[in-house]
């Protein structure tokens, strides 16, 4: 089966903690590495969950409140002490390129690699990364600056060959990618050797989103349904509904509201508030609406399942 799995590096809110790093994850699919918000101390994080730094090429950034974003200098620094050559993409909304330059020129006055910045609208989902296995899709949220989440989107693979039909068959290497690609077999007598005899479907595909800082915003569940893993926030508790409202968060149970509406499998809820000491009473207030409720944590990985 192919990998796609996501490991949490930080899952606090702004409030610095001793038990939280601020927001960020890494979701591997199929060996590509997509960083999903930097805050602060993002590295230490990376490198304490020995992930690859020369296979993360994309960094996707859901708003510019700085517990999501710091991290961003450091990160980029250190690649160029590495001697990093690999481009580097970080999607963004508007305004990130321009705090980032002044950085970036004073304190990489020698870069090793070149670092692009593509900047988005919030009002709309768009695609706004696609390669040949996978598609990021922006999910606009309700937070007090414009604020994305991101939906990733697995492809279909192509299909399985049955290595001993092949044999039996006596086909050609030459033939071998179009049968993967769902052709069948003509032999030079005219004979058809249907794709079905030679292949198996092919490995199942997965999706996730992911829901950054935002007020309840239930027209978001068209947009998430029947993922495999959702990672919704859920800052404050349902007794707090009143400040998760003022401050344009979401309580427990209105992350677990979104994940049940939305008939996702799983549910991964984070960005709590330094305000609580048990977040096992946040995950039990989630599992009354939404059994399937995990807590996030650092270090914490969590595979798909077909």
């Amino acid at each position: 089966m192919e990998k796609f799995e996501l490991t949490i590096l930080g899952c606090g809110s702004a409030k610095p903690t001793l038990k939280h790093f601020p927001s960020s994850q890494v979701l591997n699919v199929r060996d590509k590495l997509f960083m999903i918000d930097c805050g602060e101390g993002t590295q230490m994080q990376y490198c304490k969950n020995r992930l690859p730094f020369n296979r993360l090429n994309n960094i996707f950034i859901s708003h510019l409140h700085g517990d999501h974003w710091f991290g961003l200098p450091g990160l980029i620094s250190t690649f160029n002490l590495q001697g990093r050559t690999a481009e580097l993409h970080i999607y963004s909304p508007q305004g990130l390129e321009t705090m980032m330059k002044p950085i970036m020129d004073y304190c990489n006055y020698d870069m090793t690699y070149q670092v692009f910045f593509h900047e988005f609208d919030t009002e709309n989902p768009i695609v706004i990364f696609e390669d040949r296995t996978l598609t990021v899709t922006t999910i606009p949220l309700k937070h007090r600056v414009p604020t994305c989440g991101f939906l990733f989107e697995e492809k279909m693979g192509l299909r399985h060959i049955l290595r001993d039909m092949i044999d039996a068959y006596e086909i050609p290497i030459a033939y071998i990618n179009n049968i993967r690609a769902g052709e069948d077999f003509v032999q030079p007598d005219g004979v058809v050797i249907a794709n079905e005899k030679l292949t198996t479907d092919p490995s199942p595909v997965h999706s996730y989103a992911y829901c950054s800082d935002t007020k309840y915003a239930p027209e978001i569940v068209e947009q998430v349904r029947g993922v495999d893993l959702l990672y919704h926030e859920a800052t404050y508790a349902a007794e707090d509904a009143l400040k998760a409202e003022k401050h344009f968060h979401s309580t427990t149970l209105q992350a677990a509201q979104i994940a049940k509406d939305a008939e996702v499998k799983r549910l991964v809820i984070g960005h709590f508030s330094a305000r609580y000491t048990d977040e096992n009473e946040l995950l039990k207030e989630a599992k009354s609406i939404f059994p399937n409720t995990l807590l996030a944590d650092e270090g914490k990985v969590f595979e798909m399942i077909d």
